[in-house]
């Protein structure tokens, strides 16, 4: 019940819309059960020429209605009708078609307002969430599942009120006829709904099983994607070909489990209404042989009742689309109810650009638990205007240490400090506009080169942009492109080599202008030839920054203030080049090994 509560929650915001909706549809309800009501005894009364018996009592103002039909001729209703009936389509059509545009507006509205929260929350998630989930599992919670949500909104709902109405209507009528007959054949009804129930219950758990497997086509969809040039290059198109054909069939056969439960539905209902059909056609069928019930009304009578499996029938569909929904539901819930390891301190600071120094004082990290200390023990200290290079074997915790100072993530223990103000107490915004980071892997998105370089500094002049671009000694191989600083680079840059894609990155770094700049291995995966641009770009780009670089090459930090070895997460030497070479056995190693000494 509380899923499914947290499940309408989605409404909250679209009330006035949804009870306007709700109100068109009762009033279009109430015309076809006027119509349906009108219609059958009215043909009875004109074309058989009899008079309408209806064996209960109904009230007052309903046998006033049937004595005025009884003494009105049979040649004036049958002019009379057409006009009626035409009136009532016209507004039942009218009714009709406005609460289905309403509630589908409102179905859309929830859809777009549902993939917004999930979008917004996704993005103020730490970065330790992503690490442990797949894009392609993300990408299918705000496509697949949030289309399941839709659905239940626009025809559950829809159905759950509109089916009630008309079922509430039809019983009245049935009721208002024949009071015993129709509580009895309500009492057989209720059994349709343990074999419905249980299919509900199914398709909740096959609806689950179902969105895991769209999530994992999704996640190959975007690897395979992503990845061509690896799949191409190791010739392994059949290999995830196989891959991919094997989830798609697993999603297939649930779905036609699914399927298969969907259409027992409809069987089950028609034999229940089958049975209710024989017993009123062998009870009241002989009150009409009797006289005591018009044809008419014994018509209206088996109707009504008839037309309640109908109904019926689609609430079952309602409950399995409602079933579905639910399993959507928890999916989503697992993204907009998780909170972010790394949070802003309600009241958090701006703090201004970087005067003194960065502080690293007794800093240990974990990733989690099962992992193991990553950092244990960790002090430092970067001044204003320092390179500072971090070097150490692969997995030692360099880029972990890095990423402590713009809190992509906190420290377990320990402080990190920027002029004496602990980052935790500041604000994201004023932190992170002041750090720059150019990374081993370069991200640029599917756009122009104009909109990746200016992606920090939306605001920026062409001229500007230019700049930066010559800066990073990109300017010239951009101008050689076919519409130059407007072409659209293909996704994660894939017409770009990677030393472009690299200078179009650090010339985003030197637009935004950050008194911080983390270099993250940013030279390791380049030729001589790409290196050396880049090199000389990152030099113009350090000039007057404090810089921490993370870097394999020895060689590339060789004239930097202070270097910091790691070993096994804590700090085994700090110095220049030369001093390490005689004090730090591992830096002395490192050196070697590069050096063939």
């Amino acid at each position: 019940m509380r899923n499914y509560i947290k499940l309408l929650s989605f409404l909250k915001g679209h009330k006035k819309l949804f009870s306007l909706a709700v109100f068109t549809m009762f009033i279009a309800s109430l015309f076809e059960g006027v119509q349906l009501s009108i219609l059958v005894p009215l043909t009875d009364r004109i074309f058989n020429k009899t008079a309408i018996v209806v064996p209960s009592k109904l009230p007052a103002f309903l046998n006033q209605a049937v004595e005025r039909l009884n003494s009105t001729s049979p040649e004036t209703l049958f002019w009379v009708l057409p006009i009626f009936v035409a009136v009532l389509m016209v507004l039942k059509h009218c009714f009709t078609y406005t609460y289905q545009y309403l509630m589908n507006d409102v179905a859309q509205r929830v859809l777009r307002d549902v993939r917004s929260r999930l979008f917004n929350k996704i993005q103020n998630l730490s970065l330790d969430y992503f690490s442990a989930r797949r894009t392609g599992e993300l990408v299918s919670r705000i496509t697949h599942d949030v289309q399941i949500i839709e659905n239940a909104v626009s025809y559950g709902v829809t159905d759950l009120f509109r089916q009630t109405f008309m079922i509430t209507i039809y019983i009245t009528i049935a009721f208002s006829i024949h009071p015993v007959a129709a509580l009895i054949i309500l009492l057989i009804f209720p059994a349709i709904g343990v074999p419905i129930s249980q299919i509900g219950r199914k398709l909740k758990k096959l609806a689950r099983s179902t969105q895991e497997r769209m999530a994992d086509i999704n996640s190959i969809l975007l690897e395979t994607i992503s990845g061509v040039r690896v799949v191409k290059a190791f010739c392994t198109e059949k290999r995830e070909s196989e891959k991919f054909h094997g989830k798609n069939h697993d999603y297939y056969k649930l779905k036609m489990k699914a399927v298969k439960r969907l259409q027992l539905i409809s069987p089950i209902t028609e034999l229940f209404g089958m049975i209710c059909g024989m017993i009123i056609i062998f009870w009241l069928g002989r009150q009409v042989m009797d006289g005591d019930l018009s044809f008419g009304i014994f018509v209206l009578f088996f109707g009504s009742l008839m037309s309640v499996i109908s109904p019926v029938k689609k609430l079952g569909n309602v409950n399995a689309l409602t079933q579905q929904a639910l399993s959507a539901n928890e999916r989503i819930y697992a993204i907009l109810d998780q909170q972010p390891s790394v949070r802003e301190k309600e009241g958090a600071v701006d703090i201004p650009a970087l005067r003194d120094r960065i502080e690293l004082k007794n800093v240990s990290f974990a990733y989690d638990q099962e992992s193991g200390t990553v950092l244990q023990d960790i002090n430092l200290e970067i001044k204003k205007g320092e390179l500072v290079a971090i070097v150490g074997p692969t997995g030692v915790g360099k880029s972990t240490l890095a990423n402590l100072i713009p809190r992509f993530y906190d420290a377990t223990q320990g402080e990190v400090l920027i002029d004496g103000v602990n980052v935790k107490e500041v604000s994201f915004k004023s932190l992170r506009l002041q750090t720059g980071i150019v990374a081993q892997e370069t991200f640029l998105f599917n756009d122009t080169v104009r909109v990746n370089i200016a992606y920090g500094a939306p605001q920026a002049s062409r001229q500007e942009i230019e700049t930066a671009a010559k800066r990073a000694y990109a300017h010239e191989f951009i101008l050689g492109m076919p519409q130059g600083y407007d072409t659209v680079i293909g996704d994660r840059g894939f017409r770009l080599s990677g030393g472009e894609k690299q200078r179009v990155t650090i010339a985003r770094a030197i637009l935004k202008n950050p008194a911080i700049l983390i270099l993250d291995e940013a030279t390791s995966q380049l030729d001589s030839q790409s290196e050396k641009y880049v090199q000389e770009a990152l030099d113009l780009l350090m000039e007057g920054r404090t810089v921490v670089a993370i870097a394999h090459r020895l060689s590339t930090i060789k004239k930097a203030d202070k270097i910091v070895v790691l070993e096994r997460g804590g700090i085994v030497g700090q110095g220049k080049h030369e001093e390490l070479l005689g004090t730090c056995e591992l830096y002395n190693q490192l050196h070697k090994t590069q050096f063939h000494l």
